[in-house]
């Protein structure tokens, strides 16, 4: 084994500028120098023995002049000597030496001060030779009875990793523990002393469990965190003491620590699956969300609680929960808001939904008197998409949400505004007994409207659902009110004239004197005309929206006029009463046609609306029965068909969901009974703490593709060439935001190489976290180097480097080996992910940087070409699988996908068939990447362009 893979307890900074000092000089320092001087020649020793240099010659001088000192930086540098030193010979006896040493420790172990003696505790802990600890172990055991707590809890790790390497040392270490753990009042001695017998004497921690289990509440936190993971180990292990333990585990989640509640109900779950300890658990989780102050922890603990509801036996116990669920909405944090409402409207029955709808509605009312914050704006969308679901779902619920919500169709942020009218035009085409109120409300907040977006989606519901001739009349009455004073051209150009007429309002008051800039005086008449009272702002919306050259609205309104003209003839008899509203609707045509082709907007009218207002006033002069059924039947059947379209589409994705929460038991399945089942057979199950310690470690077990290749070899990047002297290859293992890089480094020359340094840099949002240290590598060994890299964003970042070292003997410089690139896949980062189209087209319109790739593709099929882009970016195809279903030659597919940074990246496929070339023809086309970030746009162009083309195996 190389000095390399020896393990490290120590990390010690090497200074790389300064000259490797001499034996002798060392030896004179360490004989003749003051402390200070001594301090410093140790640490040079320590340095080179790691390097790999072996200095026995130095080993005598150390035990003679550094070791009876007393001073404290020397005792704790001597400890970090001794552990690395080589203490045997090569045939693998102990060294004489080793016997002087072993005196001068076992004299620390009694010594007076309780510092030297806890760490010569903590350093014994760390020693391989049972021939040296041996004639210690009466010094260990008196440590155990010292005053300190310090020297008593390092006592107990000491005896206990002895007791585990060299159990014939102390064999009654179990009772010897067990004594002084019941004796023992200090908190982290017990905790030492009971994680030992754990993993020593399972019995006796049990036994000692047992005679204080109804104390466990008092003990501090850290021995009530190894309380619940030794009951978690036992009824893993062995389901029948089940009942003798859960009632502590209970007792436990009244904890005042939050790490002891968190553990003790997630043990409780995993113990137990009735509805009492489920209810119990998620309590607990609710009141840590609650409770911290940390926003990760709550976003933790929430999907503790989701995690719960994937379970189906579960998910009924937290339908009681909801209301407890919805007290983490008071968390400002609008992430955890997104959550806490997801999880809620997962567990909606038909038994909360009103208590729900109830709290969500205050919520709403209390996002209206805050003072705006940008977070604000989006809590609000959320809380009303959630209650949008909610009334889809159930229909009853629809008549207590809608006028709340309809107040907030003139609120300023465009977004929450555009979401209520989505639910609005959803209900009122679904719930025919809500058209009269829904309508009646509409036309209260009409003239309040002041986004043009929301104004032109609520003419069009008013158009299409306004079914009596009142709501008719009130409908005409609103958009003369919106439009102003007709005919538009004449009134605005009165209105600028009428700046200019002596008889409008004239004020006189005292001649004034101002100071211009160059210091001159300048004099302004007494005699001033006042500008009209009527200023730009108070204009009325629609005939802002006008005058502003949005004419699109305009489009909209004549469509809207036209429905109710053809709807009102049908419904009244009278030929006076029909011509006359034909003749309104119509002149308030005309006079936006005629504003439309004057220069009082600030943009003229767009050909397309007025070919839409002239076809309009074209149907309402005909009203022919044909063009009536087009505008008043076909329009809405087309909403119909998308909205129960879109229904469709939510149930296919919801039964796929609860496809995969079933679980289906085959008839010929075997059931086990835990009566009977082997203890061996049990333990089968996944042990959650050996889990979280993995995933802590960045060691989790990702479950690797069927498919052979897909194993670690993939990640083995080859640095250097064969034939050169030193050959190098590099394990990349990513772990969120840190990349390990575990290097091979193999010594193909018969020289010894000295100083071996592994020099790399980076290129890209990547850090290098250390240096790694130099080697002395033997001819033909090999040694592993380990370095870890930070990423900071999603960008193609690059790892390069050389590999530098000195033959021992030779005069030359130093030799250098160049190492390949190391290219980092930013496919580790990027995660599919979903929004809605509004969302990605906002996104879509913000996002500057955009990367345009030619799809270059041996693939012949568009559905395959769409999969496999899916497949090798981990992005989510947002097009719904109808839209993309059948086969016409064309496909457009919008992608979505988030990084782990939060970086937004989206993508639009257009690719085609090229039929005129033949049915075996590869698809042609482009795919356009948007992101926020030039690396980002960039990384996923690249990536796309490098796995277009199908690989045949």
């Amino acid at each position: 084994m190389t000095a390399a893979e020896n393990v490290c307890y120590t990390l010690i900074n090497v200074p790389m500028d300064s000259e490797p000092p001499s034996e002798i000089s060392l030896k004179n320092d360490l004989e003749k120098g003051d402390v200070k001087l001594k301090t410093e020649a140790l640490k040079k020793v320590i340095i080179m023995i790691l390097n790999g240099e072996k200095l026995p010659g130095l080993l005598m001088t150390i035990i003679r002049f550094v070791l009876p000192l007393q001073d404290h930086t020397i005792k704790k540098l001597l400890l970090v000597f001794w552990e690395i030193v080589p203490k045997t010979t090569p045939d693998g006896r102990l060294l004489q030496e080793m016997i002087l040493v072993c005196d001068a420790y076992r004299k620390d172990l009694q010594h007076p001060n309780e510092f030297i003696r806890g760490s010569t505790l903590r350093f014994l802990c760390k020693l391989k030779e049972a021939e040296l600890l041996e004639p210690l172990m009466p010094a260990i055991r008196a440590c155990l009875e010292h005053r300190h707590s310090y020297v008593r809890r390092n006592a107990v790790l000491a005896i206990y990793t002895i007791y585990r390497n060299f159990e014939h040392l102390i064999p009654d270490a179990p009772e010897l523990i067990h004594d002084f753990l019941v004796n023992e009042k200090d908190a982290s001695c017990k905790r030492n002393a009971f994680m030992m017998l754990i993993h020593a004497d399972q019995d006796r921690a049990l036994d000692y469990l047992s005679t204080c289990i109804d104390q466990v509440q008092t003990f501090g936190d850290i021995l009530q965190l190894v309380i619940v993971e030794l009951i978690y180990k036992v009824c893993h292990a062995n389901p029948s003491e089940r009942a003798r333990f859960i009632r502590c585990i209970y007792n436990l989640l009244q904890s005042s620590s939050p790490a002891v509640k968190y553990e003790a109900a997630g043990t409780l779950v995993t113990l137990s699956s009735a509805p009492t300890a489920i209810k119990a658990a998620a309590q607990c989780y609710i009141d840590l969300i609650i409770k911290e102050s940390d926003n990760n922890v709550k976003l933790i603990v929430l999907d503790r609680l989701v995690e719960l509801k994937e379970h189906p036996s579960h998910e009924r116990v937290l339908q009681d929960l909801v209301m407890d669920i919805l007290r983490v909405l008071s968390t400002p944090d609008l992430e955890v808001r997104k959550k806490t409402l997801q999880l809620a409207l997962d567990l909606v029955s038909s038994r909360n939904v009103e208590e729900l709808v109830i709290v969500l509605k205050k919520e709403v009312i209390k996002t209206n008197n805050v003072t705006e914050h940008e977070d604000t704006d989006k809590y609000r969308q959320l809380l009303v998409r959630t209650l949008h679901s909610c009334s889809v779902r159930f229909p009853d619920m629809a008549a207590n949400v809608i006028p709340v919500l309809m107040e907030f169709l003139s609120d300023n942020n465009e977004a929450a505004a555009a979401d209520v009218l989505e639910f609005v035009r959803e209900a009122i085409q679904r719930f025919d007994n809500l058209r009269p109120l829904i309508v009646e409300k509409m036309l209260e907040v009409f003239h309040a409207i002041k986004s043009v977006k929301i104004y032109r989606g609520a003419l069009w519901i008013l158009g299409e659902y306004c079914s009596t001739k009142e709501d008719i009349q009130s409908v005409m009455t609103e958009v003369r009110r919106s439009l102003g004073e007709i005919p538009i051209v004449e009134s605005e150009i009165k209105k600028e004239a009428g700046e200019l007429k002596p008889e409008e309002e004239v004020t006189v008051g005292p001649a004034q004197k101002l100071v211009t800039e160059m210091g001159t005086y300048a004099t302004q008449s007494a005699l001033s005309s006042s500008r009209p009272a009527k200023k730009e702002e108070d204009r009325p919306p629609l005939r802002g929206f006008l005058l502003d050259g949005d004419f699109f609205v305009a489009a909209s309104l004549a469509t809207t006029l036209t429905k109710i003209a053809l709807r009102y003839v049908s419904l009244v008899q009278e030929k006076k009463k029909q011509n006359s509203f034909i003749a309104e609707a119509m002149l308030l045509m005309a006079t936006i046609l005629h504003l439309g082709k004057s220069s009082l907007p600030k943009k003229p009218i767009t050909d397309d609306d007025v070919d839409r207002i002239s076809l309009c006033l074209k149907v309402l002069s005909e009203c022919s029965p044909l063009m009536n059924d087009i505008f008043n039947k076909e329009c809405r059947q087309s909403l119909s068909h998308m909205l129960s379209a879109k229904l469709e589409e939510e149930k296919l994705s919801q039964k796929k969901e609860s496809e995969k929460r079933n679980v289906t038991v085959q008839p010929d399945d075997p059931i086990s009974f835990m009566q009977l089942t082997a203890k061996n057979e049990m333990s089968s199950k996944e042990d959650q703490f050996q889990l979280s310690l993995l995933a802590a470690m960045g060691n989790t077990q990702r479950k690797e593709a069927a498919d052979p290749l897909a194993s670690k070899l993939n990640k083995v990047t080859q640095l250097t060439g064969f034939s050169d002297p030193v050959y190098a290859e590099a394990y990349v293992h990513v772990n969120q935001y840190d990349i390990v890089l575990d290097v091979l480094v193999v010594n193909q020359t018969s020289d010894t190489l000295q100083n071996c340094t592994l020099e790399l840099a980076t290129l890209g949002d990547l850090k290098l976290v250390e240096k790694p240290s130099p080697l002395t590598l033997a001819p033909h060994d090999f040694a592993n180097i380990k370095a870890n890299v930070k990423v900071a964003s999603t960008e193609n970042g690059i790892i390069f480097g050389n590999i530098v070292y000195d033959v021992s003997g030779a005069a030359s410089d130093r030799n250098c080996v160049v190492l390949s690139d190391i290219h980092i896949d930013i496919m580790d980062y990027i995660q599919p992910a979903s929004c809605t189209d509004a969302e990605f087209r906002q996104m879509w319109a913000e996002f500057e940087w955009e990367n345009k790739v030619t799809v270059n593709t041996n693939i012949i099929d568009l559905n395959e070409y769409l999969q496999h882009i899916l497949k090798s970016t981990n992005m989510k195809c947002l097009t719904p699988e109808k839209a993309l279903s059948g086969y016409c030659g064309f496909m457009a597919a919008n992608l979505y996908a988030r990084s782990i940074f939060g970086e937004d990246a989206l993508a639009n496929v257009s690719i085609e068939k090229p039929i005129h070339l033949g049915p075996d023809a590869p698809v042609t086309g482009h795919i356009r990447i948007r992101a926020k970030s030039q690396g980002m746009a960039l990384s996923l162009g690249d990536k796309i362009n490098l796995s277009q083309k199908k690989t045949s195996l």
